[in-house]
This record gives structure tokens, sequence and C-alpha cells, in this order.
């Protein structure tokens, strides 16, 4: 496997934690402050404090939970891929930093 290339982002990892763990941690953090809404429609829609433009639908809670936790994990990596910061949840943290 080739090295990245500099500047490209990636994840920084603490301790021996791996980024599946990393990433599943900070999920579950974030569905922790999720805030569910019953629309008009009877479907549902939820957010995530703190974590701008994440939001997640569905026909039912359930269904609109599952839509979140793809929207949040889709969300970190969109992030790392650009190497933007992802802002720490309740002690849950996602570094980011540039390959060197």
């Amino acid at each position: 496997m080739a090295a990245p290339d500099a500047g490209t982002p990636r994840l920084h990892l603490r301790g021996r934690m791996n980024a599946e763990k990393m990433i599943t941690r900070y999920v579950a953090r974030a569905l922790q402050r999720a805030q569910y809404r019953l629309l008009e429609d009877g479907t549902f829609t939820a957010t995530v404090r703190g974590l701008r433009g994440v939001i997640g639908t569905g026909a039912t809670l359930e269904a609109c939970r599952g839509d979140l936790t793809e929207v949040i994990e889709e969300w970190v990596l969109v992030r790392v891929a650009r190497g933007l910061s992802i802002p720490a949840l309740d002690g849950a943290t996602i570094r980011v930093r540039r390959a060197s």
C-alpha cells in the first residue's frame, strides 16, 4: 500500500483506539445528544446539538435514528476527507491531521 501524499487528511489515533472504534464511540455520543421531532405528516426528524447540518429523517422513530446514524458517520468521514475539525462530544473526540 502506498504512503499517503503529504497534506492528505487522516485520523489522528489516540492510544490504541483504532479509527472504527473512535467513530463508533463518537456516533454513540452524538446519538445521545439527538433531538427528535414528530412532524405533522407523522414522520420524524432528528438533529444533533453541536453538529451543524446533521439531520436524519424517517417514517418511524427507529428509521429516523437509523438514518441519523448514517448521516453522522458520513458527516465525520467527509470532514476527515476535507481536513476539517470535528467538534468533541462529551469526551468523544476525533482529531484530523495532515499526513507528513
